[in-house]
């Protein structure tokens, strides 16, 4: 298996209502994120952001619907994954994207990467989640949407 590119993005999924879905992963318990992924190839990281959603949740949506927030943050990998980077690869560059859907769905989830999904409000999505940069992410998602 090919090494994972260190170039990521995490795609904040909400309601008008600013309700967020969460995804519960499966390789580390009670660790609670939004979606997030790895650039494949050469990959526009708009089309990363729509390749991870429909892959980590089955919602289908078309380029225009992706907001991108350009904005992005380096953090430092999680020792539990360096081992999908090549030798020496530490530091992870994540880009942030939103998608707003008309109101809670049922998604089918990727059964080899998380096990439960929840819609929450913003504010507490903001306290579950395990990664630093997704609780930030979740804060700003009001001035984001214009609420």
């Amino acid at each position: 298996m090919p090494y994972k590119q260190p170039v990521s993005i995490l795609l904040i999924i909400h309601t008008p209502e600013l309700d967020v879905l969460l995804l519960e992963r499966n390789d580390f318990t009670d660790a609670w994120q939004s979606v997030t992924g790895s650039r494949e190839g050469d990959e526009a990281l708009i089309d990363t952001a729509r390749r991870e959603l429909a892959e980590e949740t089955g919602i289908e949506v078309g380029e225009a619907q992706i907001k991108d927030w350009q904005q992005s943050h380096d953090f430092e990998i999680f020792e539990i994954w360096r081992h999908r980077y090549a030798p020496g690869v530490t530091t992870n560059t994540e880009h942030v994207f939103s998608v707003c859907l008309p109101e809670r769905c049922e998604i089918s989830l990727s059964a080899k990467e998380h096990r439960r999904f929840k819609w929450i409000n913003w504010q507490q999505a903001a306290e579950m989640v395990f990664s630093p940069s997704n609780a930030d992410a979740l804060r700003e998602l009001p001035a984001r949407s214009a609420h």
